[in-house]
C-alpha cells in the first residue's frame, strides 16, 4: 500500500512541476499533412481509418505513443509516428483534439 501512495504522489509531483507536456493546436497542425491520406483533411477519417477530430488529447497521446513503441499493430502508423517527438505528438494530439466532430 505504502508503494502504491508513493506511486500516485510521484505521478502527482510530476503533473505538478509540468512534466507533462502540453499540445500546442497550431503547431500540431503544421506536422498533420502525412495524416490527411488516411484521416481525412480536417481529422473527419476515410474509409475504414478512424476520425481522429474531437478525441481526446490523452487518447490521442497514448495511442500515438502505443504505435510508437509497437504496443498496437500497424506499420503505417508506427512510421508516422516514430517520426513524432514528444512535444510534436502532444500538438498532433491538440491540433485533432480542437477540431468538431
Amino acid at each position: 500500500m505504502k508503494r502504491i501512495l508513493i506511486l500516485i504522489a510521484s505521478i502527482a509531483a510530476l503533473a505538478a512541476s509540468g512534466a507533462v507536456l502540453a499540445g500546442d493546436a497550431a503547431a500540431g497542425k503544421a506536422k498533420t499533412g502525412a495524416c490527411a491520406g488516411c484521416h481525412g483533411k480536417n481529422g473527419e477519417g476515410n474509409g475504414p481509418n478512424p476520425a481522429l477530430a474531437g478525441k481526446s488529447e490523452a487518447d490521442l497521446v497514448k495511442a500515438l505513443q502505443e504505435y510508437k513503441s509497437g504496443k498496437r499493430a500497424s506499420p503505417v502508423m508506427k512510421t508516422f509516428a516514430t517520426q513524432l517527438n514528444d512535444q510534436d505528438t502532444a500538438n498532433v494530439a491538440a491540433y485533432y483534439a480542437s477540431l468538431k466532430k
